[in-house]
């Protein structure tokens, strides 16, 4: 068995520095040197250093560990090969509340780091619905899957039309969460998360730098289901729905094409000009969904476009809201549990920047990236499928989810980034 190392933190500074992070060893192990201008970057960069050393077990020691302190170790040390090894200190409460934050981001990440031969849309609906249910208590969860022909049978046409042209056809996973034992409880909030298991590009074909990573691009099922499921852990007690949509983007003689229409639900016709603008196509069928509901609070997530990575970089997520203050509270929550994110434009304008000349909109403008403005283009796309002209609703487009490569800070892979804002925003919320 390997033997527990001991990471102490030192707030004062280092006499001299091993390696190029602030190091230096102990007779049991390491001592961090904190750099207060910047206090959490520095413990995780130092995280990364000692997960670079090959160690595996690791027990954090001392009086200056604060729990967000801690949180940044974790998320530096961890990697898509080991999500464990951090032994966390401090009173029971704080100890709990970590190991809960552990369990619901190593689940996430293992899951986005998933193979997508491993994960596809079926199987990701079961594994999201299976870790509410090991979380949540017995009887406060229901849920369904909807597969191929039964979403055209309830009307969800821009997630089978996503999903149509893999053999391993499109899901739609309706969770429901009601802790309050009255089966005629209003649900209290909605989560949305897209749930594409690979991403080809469909015939808008990515280019092979492009596609490699494109196992991720189910990060915002994972983050939701993660987000609802770390709430549960922390004493949620309203009722609240998850809705996954789930499908693989492939070509095939029977995928959507360039041309193509799509009538959803409500009606809105769209007419596919980037069969790689995907995203926004499933998500409109889960936001229509979430409203049926009658929540008063819809939130969605999903890796959706390079255009927010192009905005915001990757160490933020881009935040979009048509409801002015409930987007300043979400950056509060944000804020609070140190996720760093950004709010970009979102009018309800933005609906008209995607014309076409056969349809009510196109899902995109044929133009690489989608244009100008491309990320605010697409949440104006959704905004056409939300009730009370956006009233409650909140658009987490993904940018810090994923890493194609290590770095300073994070390993490559899956970081979580956005779980805890999530289900800060609804705790807060409902």
């Amino acid at each position: 068995m390997a033997d527990v190392v001991q990471i102490q933190l030192q707030t004062a500074s280092a006499a001299t520095k091993w390696g190029k992070a602030a190091l230096t060893p102990t007779a049991t192990g390491f001592q961090i040197h904190l750099n207060a201008a910047d206090a959490q970057r520095s413990v995780q960069k130092a995280a990364r250093s000692l997960d670079g050393l090959g160690l595996t077990q690791l027990q954090l020691s001392g009086d200056n560990w604060t729990s967000e302190l801690q949180w940044a170790f974790y998320q530096g040390f961890c990697s898509a090969k080991k999500q464990t090894g951090v032994q966390f200190c401090g009173d029971t409460a704080s100890i709990t509340q970590l190991e809960q934050l552990a369990q619901c981001f190593s689940w996430a990440k293992q899951l986005i780091n998933q193979t997508p031969d491993e994960l596809y849309p079926e199987q990701l609906a079961k594994q999201a619905a299976a870790f509410i249910n090991s979380v949540a208590a017995a009887g406060t969860v229901s849920s369904h899957i909807l597969l191929d022909e039964q979403l055209l049978a309830q009307g969800w046409h821009g997630l089978h039309a996503v999903g149509r042209g893999s053999a391993r056809k499109p899901a739609m996973l309706v969770l429901d969460y009601n802790p309050t034992g009255n089966a005629a409880a209003p649900v209290s909030a909605a989560l949305v998360g897209k749930g594409i298991t690979f991403d080809s590009g469909g015939y808008s074909i990515k280019a092979t730098e492009s596609m490699l990573a494109m196992k991720c691009d189910m990060g915002g099922a994972a983050t939701v289901t993660a987000a609802l499921a770390l709430a549960i852990l922390q004493g949620l007690d309203k009722r609240v729905q998850l809705i996954l949509c789930c499908a693989e983007n492939l070509i095939s003689s029977n995928a959507y094409k360039l041309g193509d229409i799509i009538t959803y639900k409500n009606g809105t016709t769209v007419e596919i000009v980037n069969t790689d603008a995907e995203g926004r196509l499933v998500l409109a069928d889960g936001l229509m969904r979430a409203a049926e509901s009658g929540a008063g609070l819809i939130i969605d997530a999903a890796t959706l476009t390079g255009a927010a990575m192009t905005a915001v970089g990757g160490e933020y997520n881009a935040l979009f809201a048509l409801d002015k203050v409930l987007a300043q509270k979400a950056l509060a929550y944000a804020e609070q549990v140190q996720e760093p994110t950004w709010q970009l434009p979102l009018e309800l304008w933005h609906q008209q920047q995607c014309p076409s000349a056969y349809a009510d909109t196109a899902n995109s403008r044929p133009v690489k990236g989608g244009g100008a403005g491309g990320a605010s283009n697409a949440a104006g796309f959704l905004s056409r499928f939300v009730p009370n002209d956006g009233k409650g609703w909140l658009h987490f487009d993904l940018a810090a989810a994923f890493n194609n490569s290590n770095n300073a800070y994070w390993a490559a892979g899956a970081t979580g980034q956005g779980i805890r804002t999530i289900s800060a925003t609804l705790l807060g919320e409902v």
